[in-house]
């Protein structure tokens, strides 16, 4: 799918959020477009290995980690699975890993930072659910929309 998240605001700047700026492209893929689905978890990935095991159907996986830099909820084998399943990308809050493997997939992954620590045994998680961070919120089914300029929320298909 091409498009430009400029254009995209520009010709729907009253019906589109914009995400705070910050978050770093770890992926192979630098656009990437589809229907969130929302994972929330802090420090602990099982809810997001539970998202990837269900297919993607071109949906963008949104995880809230709570912005923990201590720990990492996506590395290689994630997002291989994700990417296998049909996922288009992730959006999260919080730290990757595994980031030269990550950068060679045909996948999108945008998060604060990389960090080499796995993820602990902490809590289960949530999916399905409304997150909010950089700014905005991220409800299940709305379309999201991320290139190198940023990402854009709306409640419907723009493309």
């Amino acid at each position: 799918m091409e498009f430009k998240t400029a254009d995209l605001y520009d010709a729907h700047a009253g019906r589109v959020r914009v995400a705070a700026p910050g978050l770093r492209h770890f992926g192979g893929r630098r656009r990437f477009a589809g229907p969130i689905c929302t994972v929330k978890c802090f420090e602990d990935n099982q809810a997001v290995r539970d998202q990837i095991a269900e297919p993607g159907k071109g949906r963008v996986i949104v995880v809230d980690g709570g912005g923990s830099l201590r720990a990492a909820l996506v590395g290689d084998n994630v997002a291989r699975r994700a990417l296998e399943q049909g996922y288009a990308g992730f959006v999260v809050n919080g730290c990757v890993r595994d980031t030269a493997e990550c950068a060679a997939m045909d996948i999108g992954l945008l998060a604060l930072a990389a960090n080499p620590t796995r993820p602990q045994q902490k809590s289960p998680g949530e999916r399905g659910i409304p997150v909010s961070f950089a700014w905005i919120k991220f409800n299940p089914g709305e379309w999201l929309y991320a290139d190198r300029d940023g990402i854009l929320v709306c409640e419907k298909k723009l493309l």
